[in-house]
C-alpha cells in the first residue's frame, strides 16, 4: 500500500488553523494573535503622526514644556485634552542643582493645564486646569502625568504629586484626584492618596505613576506603572486597581502586575475586553496585547514607532460597554528630549492609527516603516564602545606579530 503523501499548507493562507501538524511558527500564527495575517488583525496597526498646530514653545528653548497627555475626550462640541505643563526660567538642570524656580526633571515645576480643538489637529490652550497646592498639601512642588475619567455626569483626574524634586530620592510620589462638574473646571482636590504604595519589599513598594481609568465590568479599573528592581536598571511593570467609587477605596489585584512590560499605560476597551499599548521597557515591549478579562494580557500583535504617552480618544472609554470599538485617530502623544538634553523639553503630537471594528485602512495596515539610513546612524556607538572596539582590533593586530 502506497505511503500517504505529507500534508502541506496551501499556497493561499487558510484564515482558519489547518487541521494537521504544524511547526511551532505556524501553531503561534493561529493561536497568539486575532488574525494570520496582519492585514485581517484587528489589533495591528501602523502609527501615523502629525505635528500639532496652535502651542508655542518659547522656540524650543526648553524653558516650556508639554508632556503625557490625558485621554482626549469629546464634550461641548470639542476635543479636550489635559497634560503636564512646565513653564520655569531654565530648563531641567538635574535634582542637585534644582531650586524653587530650576527644575530637576522635565515634569519638575509643573501643573496640568488643558487645550481644547474642533478637529484634533490645531489646539486651543485653555490654561491651568490643575495648579501646585500650596504647601503642605501633597503635589506642592508638581502636579503632573494626569488622566481623566467621567463617572455618572460628574468628571475626575487622576494625577501624580510630587512634594520634592524629582531625582532626590527617585521618582517618588503618590497618585491625587480633583474632581468637577465641567471639563472646563473649577477642579477641587481631594488631597488625599488614591492608591498607596505597596508594603516594604514589594514590587510598587516605592512608585505608582501613570494613572490610567477605565470603566469596565460596572466597576472603576485603574491601571498604573511602578518601578521595581532598583537603580540603574529599572523594571517596569503595570498594576491594576479597582474601585466602585472615583473616591475609593481602590483594591489592587492580587495577581499584580497585569503587564510585564510598557512604560506609560495607555488601555482601550476592546469587544468584551481591554487592549493595551505596550511601549518601552520589558520582554514584550512594542506590542500590543488583548485581555479577555482585564487582568490576563497576551500579545495580539507587534508593532512599530508605537506613541510614547499615548492618550488616544475612546468614544467608549466610560461607557460600560460590552462591544468595545477600538481607536481611530489615535489622539494625542508626546516626543521628549525634542531638541536635545541641553533644552529638554517635551512636545504634543497627534497619532493616528487603525485599531478600530469600525474602521478598515489598509495604508494602516502594512508590514514595514522604511527609515532613511540618516535614523539608523543617528544610533550610532558611544565614545565608550568605539574605545572597546579599538582595543579589540589592536590585540588582534599584536597577535599577528
Amino acid at each position: 500500500m502506497p505511503a500517504k503523501s505529507p500534508r502541506k499548507v496551501p499556497f493561499k493562507l487558510p484564515k482558519e488553523k489547518p487541521n494537521q501538524p504544524l511547526s511551532r511558527a505556524m501553531e503561534r500564527n493561529y493561536d497568539n494573535y486575532m488574525a494570520p495575517r496582519p492585514e485581517d488583525n484587528e489589533l495591528y496597526t501602523q502609527f501615523k503622526y502629525t505635528e500639532i498646530k496652535g502651542l508655542d514653545y518659547s522656540n524650543h528653548d526648553g524653558t516650556i514644556s508639554r508632556r503625557d497627555p490625558s485621554k482626549v475626550i469629546f464634550e461641548n462640541g470639542k476635543y479636550y485634552v489635559w497634560y503636564t505643563h512646565r513653564q520655569t526660567e531654565t530648563p531641567p538642570k538635574g535634582a542637585k542643582l534644582s531650586t524653587e524656580t530650576i527644575p530637576s526633571a522635565d515634569w519638575d515645576l509643573s501643573e496640568i493645564w488643558y487645550a481644547t480643538s474642533t478637529d484634533g489637529f490645531t489646539w486651543e490652550e485653555q490654561g491651568v486646569a490643575i495648579p501646585r497646592p500650596p504647601k503642605p498639601n501633597l503635589g506642592h512642588r508638581s502636579v503632573s502625568t494626569a488622566d481623566i475619567l467621567k463617572w455618572e455626569g460628574k468628571y475626575y483626574m487622576y494625577y501624580q504629586g510630587f512634594s520634592e524634586a524629582s531625582g532626590l530620592r527617585g521618582d517618588d510620589c503618590p497618585v491625587l484626584m480633583s474632581y468637577s462638574d465641567s471639563p472646563d473646571g473649577p477642579w477641587t482636590a481631594t488631597n488625599e492618596i488614591v492608591i498607596p504604595n505597596g508594603p516594604k519589599d514589594t514590587w510598587d513598594q516605592y512608585s505608582i505613576h501613570d494613572p490610567y481609568p477605565l470603566v469596565y465590568k460596572g466597576k472603576i479599573y485603574l491601571y498604573y506603572k511602578s518601578d521595581m528592581n532598583g537603580k540603574p536598571n529599572l523594571v517596569r511593570m503595570q498594576g491594576l486597581a479597582t474601585a466602585e467609587s472615583p473616591f475609593g477605596p481602590f483594591t489592587k489585584n492580587p495577581l499584580n502586575p497585569v503587564l510585564t512590560s510598557g512604560h506609560e499605560t495607555t488601555l482601550f476597551p476592546f469587544k468584551k475586553g481591554i487592549a493595551a499599548l505596550t511601549i518601552r521597557d520589558g520582554n514584550e515591549h512594542n506590542t500590543i496585547q488583548f485581555s479577555k478579562d482585564g487582568v490576563d494580557f497576551e500579545i495580539a500583535s507587534l508593532v512599530e514607532l508605537m506613541p510614547a504617552a499615548a492618550g488616544p480618544y475612546i468614544p467608549d472609554a466610560f461607557t460600560d460597554t460590552k462591544d468595545g470599538r477600538g481607536i481611530t485617530w489615535g489622539g494625542i502623544s508626546h516626543f521628549t528630549s525634542y531638541n536635545g538634553w541641553a533644552t529638554n523639553h517635551a512636545i504634543l503630537a497627534r497619532f493616528d492609527c487603525d485599531l478600530s471594528l469600525d474602521v478598515n485602512d489598509p495604508a494602516m495596515k502594512k508590514h514595514h516603516v522604511y527609515h532613511s539610513p540618516e535614523v539608523f546612524f543617528k544610533q550610532g556607538l558611544n565614545p565608550k564602545q568605539k574605545a572597546r572596539i579599538h582595543e579589540e582590533n589592536q590585540k588582534l593586530q599584536n597577535n599577528r606579530k
